[in-house]
């Protein structure tokens, strides 16, 4: 009878230390805090037996901390999941991922993914047209920021200074319709190129620049509040970031990774994103307030790898035009 009584105790003692224990999954991550807070808590409901540590700040700093670690032979993250491809195939460069092939490659647009399954996308974010209802003019493409009656009336944000318009820039200038011409016809339009995309909706909202280029969901959301703009999908497309999620070479649980970039990818994950106001990856998700139908919206090719390589040179031919070094 007592050592029927010790066994049961040992159960009793040991069974809530099982139904406890959790693998714990590293995140470091550009999305805003809130944000964050939101695809960490999703994913942990939906995988109990993982605790999710995470790190968040801007993409830029986020880089430089991860590479001084990585430097000093310190593998932190398991997970990346920070604003852009663009910044993904720099770490694919040098070695830093572990490919993945996710099950839930296959739904997903081919460009929206790395086709080796170092990275895939996660949302859309694009950057298009922005207008104070009061403008006299009602800009529809690229093209009609050149036109005379938009001279000196435009606000941009500066390549120079946004990872975002460093990329708009990129496919813009690779676009046969546009080209580096197009810049050129910018500088000389006095289109104001400065700061970053918050800068941009100041001005516009303020009216002190009628017209602007900014990313979708600044200008959508600030006009919901009721901010006297609103954002314009150009005719000739967008272009975009799309916040992608990729796995650490050094990863030390690569199995929570992998169920972390399922996650983002389901069904559950997408409709996170929409539930936090952007645009979702996955087509059939739908689209949120103030967007128009998916289908409607035009997505710009874009080649990550090639901006890459491209990324000095487009810098220092942007300074050329608008800056004069």
């Amino acid at each position: 009878m007592m050592l029927k009584k010790t066994l049961l105790m040992c159960v009793a003692l040991t069974f809530p230390l099982m139904v406890q224990a959790q693998d714990t999954l590293t995140l470091y991550t550009s999305q805003p805090n809130k944000d964050a807070q939101m695809t960490v808590d999703a994913f942990e409901k939906a995988n109990p037996d993982i605790k999710v540590d995470w790190v968040r700040d801007g993409t830029t700093k986020l880089m430089v901390k991860l590479r001084a670690e990585l430097s000093s032979g310190v593998v932190k993250p398991d997970v990346l999941l920070i604003a852009d491809s663009v910044t993904m195939e720099s770490m694919v460069a040098d070695d830093y991922l572990y490919p993945y092939l996710s099950p839930y490659r296959k739904r997903y647009e081919s460009s929206l993914y790395n086709s080796k399954g170092y990275y895939y996308g996660t949302k859309l974010i694009t950057t298009g047209l922005v207008r104070h209802l009061k403008a006299p003019q009602t800009p529809v493409d690229w093209s009609d920021l050149v036109k005379p009656e938009y001279n000196n009336q435009v606000a941009m944000p500066s390549p120079l200074y946004s990872g975002a318009a460093l990329i708009h820039l990129a496919t813009l200038t690779a676009a046969p319709s546009l080209g580096w011409h197009y810049y050129e016809q910018l500088h000389q339009n006095k289109v104001r190129a400065q700061g970053g995309n918050g800068g941009v909706l100041k001005a516009v909202a303020s009216g002190t620049k009628p017209y602007g280029v900014i990313v979708d969901f600044l200008a959508i959301r600030e006009a919901a509040k009721g901010s006297p703009i609103e954002f314009i999908f150009p005719k000739t497309g967008v272009s975009m970031v799309t916040e992608p999620v990729a796995i650490m070479k050094g990863a030390k649980n690569k199995q929570a990774a992998k169920r972390f970039v399922d996650f983002v990818l389901s069904d559950v994950g997408q409709e996170l994103v929409l539930k936090q106001g952007y645009l979702p990856a996955l087509d059939g998700i739908g689209v949120p307030a103030g967007f128009p139908k998916r289908e409607n919206i035009r997505l710009m090719p874009f080649d990550a790898a090639q901006t890459l390589k491209n990324n000095a040179s487009n810098k220092a031919r942007f300074s050329d035009i608008f800056e004069g070094k």
